[in-house]
């Protein structure tokens, strides 16, 4: 079996460097799996600077559903994933679920996304303890910030913390990576 290692940290912390250079120590073939979507230019431009870091050896899965099965179907053919970033993913199948226009979001919308999200989270789980491959997954830390001031942002807030918190307790290995600097919290 392979590993489990969760990678997270707050904005701009170094935990997505950190998160490849892990995947860069792994013999054999690597697949980064990236769930952002260019929805701006401004995504746009994030998403051709990470294309243009990552190997040439490296392939690319674009996607934020079902990466469960993205991986499971990959099994065996690769030594090591990188998923980047579980936070984005969140962000995106929250939206999907209750739509981009929605700010107001009410209590019993947020718990069944949430509970929509942490399916796919499970299924992601399954898929990431069967594999043989090394999965190093990165996800953001919110908790330590400012309480957003509408119900939408406070929703993906905890929801977020939550889904940080059931990765972290199955990932075999956790580090946070604070100014830069990796430390191993498990």
């Amino acid at each position: 079996m392979g590993k489990a290692i969760l990678v997270t940290g707050g904005a701009r912390s170094g935990k997505s460097s950190f998160a490849e250079r892990l995947a860069g120590e792994i013999d054999g073939r690597i697949l980064y799996i990236a769930t952002a979507v260019p929805f701006d230019e401004e995504m746009r431009s994030r998403i051709k600077k990470h294309r243009e870091n990552r190997p040439d050896t490296w392939d690319t899965y674009e996607g934020y559903t079902a990466l469960g099965s993205a991986i499971a179907e990959r099994e065996g053919i690769y030594n090591g994933i990188l998923l980047d970033c579980i936070t984005v993913m969140v962000t995106n199948l929250l939206f999907d679920y209750i739509g981009f226009e929605n700010e107001n979001p009410t209590a019993e919308e947020l718990h069944s996304a949430e509970k929509y999200i942490l399916s796919e989270l499970c299924k992601l789980k399954e898929a990431v303890k069967s594999s043989s491959a090394a999965i190093i997954m990165v996800t953001n830390e919110l908790g330590s910030g400012i309480v957003p001031e509408n119900p939408l942002a406070r929703g993906f807030r905890d929801i977020a913390g939550r889904v940080n918190q059931y990765v972290a307790g199955w990932a075999d290995e956790v580090y946070m990576a604070v100014c830069g600097i990796p430390v191993k919290i498990k």
